[in-house]
């Protein structure tokens, strides 16, 4: 199985609103959770109880569309608000970021990293020791996992920061998008992605979960063709419906009823009724 490392703050562990988008339910995607492989569900992360929707569901559904017979598993470790000094080689969040790569890669190969942080150091000139901080960041995690050409995947800060709610604090934002650039430049197989257009929750700061539904793409298009995603991609809502249309087996079919019953959505006799309907169907 492939598997991919999601670390920095809270646009990578995702602020979306659920209810804004389709979920996406694949049983070749997985996530690791409490050291077992568990198919994908959203939040991915739960470093605070607001998680919603960041870029990785939809990287990893437009990935398995490209390898449709292959599994794919997401390693949870983004913290929201953490700033880049919190990503030091000896802070907490990359020992445990190494700690639970190292544990996936145990039955599973670790083909990417994406990345997404900087909206904590948009502000009193800690962009000028922000390249080099990065830099430090990426190497460490290469070296400490034994991968010194693993992709990295990192992303622009939006353009609507700076401007209202929780956002307005982030006022230096371009120059956090300037130290990237000069990363990408300097490092081999780091990818920067566009977040061009990009919208936000009310709060100004979170990207939205249509957003980051078509902020993953870009992730993975970059990903794909190991280049920089310098703008929006031409076919990202044809990508989003096609993720959003992907038939369900009998499988995620039983799963989703399980969900409404122990949610209480539904009764048991319901859920027993259901069952059997869908136990008789064809499969495809």
């Amino acid at each position: 199985m492939k598997s991919i490392l999601l670390v920095g703050q809270s646009n990578m562990a995702g602020r979306g609103f659920i209810k804004d988008v389709t979920p996406i339910y694949n049983k070749n995607i997985k996530m690791l959770r409490n050291g077992r492989w568990q198919m994908m569900t959203e939040p991915i992360h739960f470093d605070r109880e607001v998680s919603g929707i960041g870029p990785a569901a939809s990287f990893a559904a437009a990935w398995q569309l490209d390898h449709v017979d292959e599994e794919i598993g997401l390693i949870p470790c983004a913290e929201g608000s953490s700033s880049i000094s919190g990503w030091g080689t000896d802070q907490k969040l990359m020992r445990h970021a190494i700690s639970e790569a190292r544990f996936a890669m145990e039955d599973s190969e670790l083909i990417g990293i994406l990345w997404h942080q900087g909206e904590n150091d948009s502000l009193n000139e800690h962009y000028k020791n922000y390249d080099h901080e990065l830099m430090g960041v990426f190497s460490n995690l290469r070296t400490a996992l034994g991968l010194p050409e693993v992709p990295i995947i990192f992303g622009k800060l939006p353009e609507f920061l700076g401007k209202k709610g929780f956002g307005t604090s982030a006022i230096e934002f371009e120059r956090i998008n300037q130290a990237m650039q000069r990363v990408n430049r300097q490092l081999n197989n780091t990818y920067l992605v566009s977040a061009e257009d990009l919208d936000s929750n009310p709060d100004g700061i979170h990207i939205n979960a249509r957003s980051q539904r078509r902020f993953g793409l870009r992730y993975y298009a970059a990903f794909k063709n190991k280049s920089n995603i310098d703008h929006p991609l031409n076919d990202e809502h044809d990508q989003l419906d096609r993720i959003d249309h992907q038939p369900q087996d009998r499988d995620i079919k039983t799963y989703l009823l399980s969900r409404e019953l122990v949610l209480g959505k539904i009764s048991y006799p319901t859920f027993t009724d259901k069952i059997d309907k869908l136990m008789h169907e064809p499969l495809n």
